[in-house]
């Protein structure tokens, strides 16, 4: 093992010990353009399944609409009182391999050919149909979606961590009313798109708690 490679280990697991839930964000020192859309670019390119990338972002800057939050997200009033940023991340609605989303991601998108395309339709079918059993409903659908959200949400935060900035993942909101307010307001079309979580951003007004995990030994089974 080359000295760079324990490095390098060394460095993923204090990034990693460094990041965790953050309570009370500073006021005064804020997250600069050029960090933040680094922590964007990650999302963009994080992994989904199929590569479908269910997702869309939306970063709440609106001061007015950052205060109509708190009346219904419970869980993000220390963000909203204090971090630089806050995303709220949106999960798509009924993708199928019928579904007009599909079709755009692999033919608009990723220009696959018409061949290649009936591939991944049929695996996707499998996919939703025999294997996952996706299609009992709109919420089973949702949630499949939303799952793929959480993959780009940690990292977000973990390259957030990286470059020393802190973040809180916000699942504390009344969902049903933040689809509401959003819609209300023209910034999400409720029969295409869905809150998933919300995630902020910032830098620490406190001690960082000590971080408490449970033993390797009791999260691993190693099969041989």
């Amino acid at each position: 093992m080359s000295k760079d490679t324990e490095l390098k280990r060394k460095e993923i697991i204090e990034v990693f010990n460094r990041r965790y839930a953050c309570k009370k964000f500073s006021t005064k020192k804020r997250v600069s353009d050029e960090d933040l859309k680094t922590i964007i670019e990650s999302a963009r390119l994080s992994p989904s399944s199929f590569g479908l990338e269910p997702w869309k972002f939306l970063l709440l800057r609106n001061e007015k609409m950052r205060e109509d939050f708190k009346e219904f997200s419970t869980g993000a009033i220390n963000s909203l009182n204090g971090a630089t940023e806050i995303v709220i991340i949106l999960a798509k609605k009924g993708i199928t391999a019928d579904s007009e989303f599909f079709r755009h991601s692999y033919k608009d998108v990723k220009k696959l050919p018409d061949d290649v395309f009936e591939i991944k339709k049929n695996s996707f079918s499998m996919l939703q149909e025999e294997n996952m059993k996706l299609l009992e409903n709109e919420r089973t659908l949702f949630d499949w979606a939303s799952k793929q959200t959480y993959i780009a949400l940690g990292n977000m935060m973990t390259v957030a961590a990286y470059l020393g900035i802190d973040s809180c993942a916000i699942e504390g909101f009344n969902k049903e009313k933040v689809e509401k307010y959003l819609s209300d307001m023209e910034l999400l079309d409720l029969n295409e798109y869905g809150v998933s979580v919300m995630v902020s951003f910032g830098y620490r007004d406190e001690e960082q708690p000590k971080k408490i995990r449970r033993e390797l030994k009791d999260v691993l089974e190693i099969i041989e």
